[in-house]
C-alpha cells in the first residue's frame, strides 16, 4: 500500500513535498495552472522563456512570449507568491525553430513553428532545466488531457473541442508524457479558466488570447522570411497545369496551397486555386479545386504513442487530421519504417501541403496516437 494517497498530479506524497515547474508564458492558461496549483499547497517554480529579443517584443501586441508577457508572468507569481524566472532562449528558437521555419517556406512547404517550439524548446530544453531544478514534473496550460493507460500514460484531446491543441502536441514522447502534467485539460470551457484567474485575483485575468505566431507580426509570414532571407521573394510565373503562363508573381512565399485569393490573375472564367509551389522554377501552379484533391499523404519523423510498435502491423485504422482547423478524418496508415508511412485517405482532402502535421487519432474515444510530417505536397 501507498505510505500517502496520491496527490492531483499523481505522486504518492503531499503537495507541499512536491516540486513543479510550470512553463509561463503570460497568458491566462499558463498563470492558472500555476496558480491553483499553488493554492493546491504544490512547491511551484514558474519560468519563463525569453525567446527573442526584448526590446523588439515591449513593442508588439497579440503573440505570445513578448515583453509584456514577461512581465505578466511575473506579476502572476508575486500575486500568488512563487519564485519565477526568465530564461534566455533567443539563440536556441532561432537555430531550433524560425531558421526552419524560413527555410521550410523557401522550398515551398507550410511549416507549423508551434509544434517545432514544444518539440524542440519547451518539452526539450525547458523540460531539462525543470529537471535540473529538481522538479517532480512540469505543468503548462496547454488545453489537452493526459491519462493513465494499461501500459502507461495516455495523450487524449481536451475536453473542450474547440480549444483542443493535441495537433499543436502530436510529436509529444512517451518519455516526455511521463513527466508532462496538463492541469486545463478537463475543462469544459475557456470562461472556466478566467473564472478561475478571477478567483485568484490573477491581472491577467481579462488578456486576450494571443493569435499570431510570436515572432510574426499580423501573421505577415512573407515580410518575416525576407527579413531573414534577404531577396527571397524573387518574382516569377504563374502558370495552369499544363504550364501555360497566366500571369506573374513577387514570390513564390507569398503563396500557400490552396489559397484563391490574391492571385491578380482574374478574368479565367472558373476560380482557380493554387495547387503546386516550384520553389527551383519559382513558379506558381495553379488549377480547379479538383486538382487540390490528395488521397494519399507520405509522413516522415513519425512520433508514435500507440501502445503496440508502430511497424509491429502493415496498417493501423485511425482518424487523422492534416489541418489544425479540420476535422479528423477516417484513414490507413501504412508503415513503411518505424518512422516512415504513407497515409490513405478513405475520403480524399483538398489543400495538404508539405511542411503541414499528419496527426492520429484513435477511431473511438479522445486518444492521439501521435503523428508525423508531411514532406512532400502531392
Amino acid at each position: 500500500m501507498l505510505d500517502h494517497p496520491l496527490n492531483s498530479l499523481g505522486f504518492a506524497k503531499p503537495p507541499s513535498e512536491t516540486r513543479v515547474v510550470v512553463a509561463m508564458s503570460g497568458g491566462v492558461d499558463s498563470s492558472v495552472v500555476a496558480a491553483q496549483l499553488k493554492e493546491e499547497g504544490y512547491d511551484v517554480v514558474g519560468v519563463t522563456l525569453q525567446l527573442y529579443d526584448h526590446g523588439a517584443a515591449l513593442a508588439k501586441k497579440g503573440a505570445c512570449c513578448a515583453g509584456r508577457d514577461i512581465h505578466d508572468a511575473r506579476r502572476v507569481a508575486e500575486t500568488m507568491g512563487f519564485p519565477h524566472y526568465v530564461l534566455d532562449y533567443e539563440n536556441t528558437f532561432r537555430e531550433a525553430v524560425i531558421e526552419e521555419f524560413a527555410d521550410a517556406y523557401l522550398a515551398g512547404a507550410t511549416p507549423v513553428p508551434c509544434i517545432r517550439c514544444n518539440e524542440r524548446v519547451k518539452f526539450k530544453d525547458l523540460l531539462a532545466t525543470a529537471k535540473d531544478l529538481e522538479a517532480d514534473c512540469m505543468a503548462t496550460g496547454h488545453y489537452i488531457q493526459r491519462m493513465q493507460g494499461a501500459a502507461g500514460p495516455e495523450l487524449h484531446c481536451a475536453a473542450d473541442a474547440n480549444r483542443d491543441q493535441s495537433y499543436f502536441l502530436f510529436s509529444t514522447t512517451p518519455e516526455q508524457l511521463d513527466y508532462l502534467r496538463f492541469p486545463l485539460g478537463h475543462l469544459a470551457s475557456k470562461a472556466e479558466t478566467r473564472a478561475l484567474a478571477a478567483k485568484y485575483g490573477l491581472p491577467v485575468a481579462d488578456k486576450p488570447d494571443s493569435q499570431d505566431i510570436c515572432f510574426v507580426p499580423n501573421g505577415n509570414y512573407a515580410a518575416v522570411i525576407e527579413k531573414l532571407r534577404p531577396g527571397a521573394a524573387e518574382p516569377g510565373e504563374i502558370v495552369d497545369l499544363e504550364g501555360r503562363v497566366l500571369g506573374t508573381h513577387r514570390g513564390v512565399i507569398h503563396y500557400t496551397i490552396g489559397q484563391r485569393k490574391g492571385l491578380g490573375i482574374g478574368g479565367l472564367g472558373d476560380p482557380v486555386y493554387v495547387v503546386r509551389l516550384d520553389p527551383d522554377s519559382r513558379r506558381v501552379i495553379v488549377g480547379p479545386k479538383e486538382a487540390l484533391s490528395t488521397r494519399i499523404i507520405p509522413v516522415r519523423d513519425v512520433n508514435w504513442l500507440g501502445d503496440a510498435p508502430f511497424d509491429s502491423r502493415a496498417e493501423w485504422h485511425v482518424n487523422v487530421k492534416v489541418r489544425s482547423t479540420r476535422q479528423p478524418r477516417p484513414a490507413v496508415i501504412r508503415p513503411v519504417s518505424a518512422t516512415e508511412a504513407e497515409v490513405e485517405l478513405l475520403n480524399p482532402e483538398d489543400g495538404v501541403s508539405a511542411g503541414q502535421a499528419c496527426v492520429f487519432y484513435a477511431p473511438e474515444g479522445s486518444r492521439i496516437l501521435g503523428g508525423g510530417w508531411i514532406w512532400r505536397g502531392r
